[in-house]
């Protein structure tokens, strides 16, 4: 599957590469904080973070997701990843952010993109992710994206860095003809 490189005024997201896990394992892939709501543990090695890329590889391959690193474009600095995950007329987003760049606005960003691609295929009709209950952050990033919060999804998702039971989760979505439609057209 082809994923285009996307621009917004202060990222560049672009497919990822083998050679990126150098780069991941040193922004974010090993923090703590960072994987704090994600269903994966921090990295402990650069193999760890070289086979995460290589399943971010694969999963682009097999034509069900896209995925992106987000770099800074006056220095190729990597700060996070994105993937459009999807699943018949529904696509979700999962993302994240290296800790030097939180609170700046660069995910929403990034989303506000992510979401105008989403549209560019026919198929998609709903563009949906979810959140930790106690990671308010990445709701309000959802937000200032134009998503709409749906309900509470209770024993949702396995996040191993806060708990070994399933986790409360907050989804939010946007559906073709809504704002952030409209605004990306």
């Amino acid at each position: 599957m082809n994923t285009p490189t996307l621009h917004t005024p202060r990222l560049t997201l672009r497919p990822p590469r083998r050679e990126d896990a150098p780069a991941t394992f040193a922004a974010y892939a090993q923090d703590a904080d960072v994987t704090r709501f994600l269903v994966w543990q921090p990295h402990r090695t650069l193999a760890d973070t070289e086979a995460f890329m290589e399943r971010l590889l694969a999963a682009t391959a097999s034509g069900k997701q896209h995925s992106w690193v987000l770099e800074r474009p006056d220095d190729g600095a990597v700060l996070g990843s994105f993937a459009l995950r999807l699943d018949g007329h529904k696509a979700d987003v999962g993302y994240l952010l290296a800790r030097a760049a939180w609170g700046q606005g660069l995910m929403t960003e990034a989303l506000r993109a992510v979401i105008g691609f989403a549209w560019t295929l026919p198929q998609v009709q709903r563009v949906w992710a979810v959140c930790d209950v106690d990671n308010p952050a990445s709701g309000r990033v959802m937000e200032k994206a134009g998503m709409q919060y749906e309900g509470r999804l209770r024993a949702w998702s396995f996040h191993p860095n806060v708990s070994a039971a399933p986790r409360d989760c907050l989804c939010y979505a946007v559906v073709r003809g809504g704002a952030v439609d409209e605004a990306a057209g």
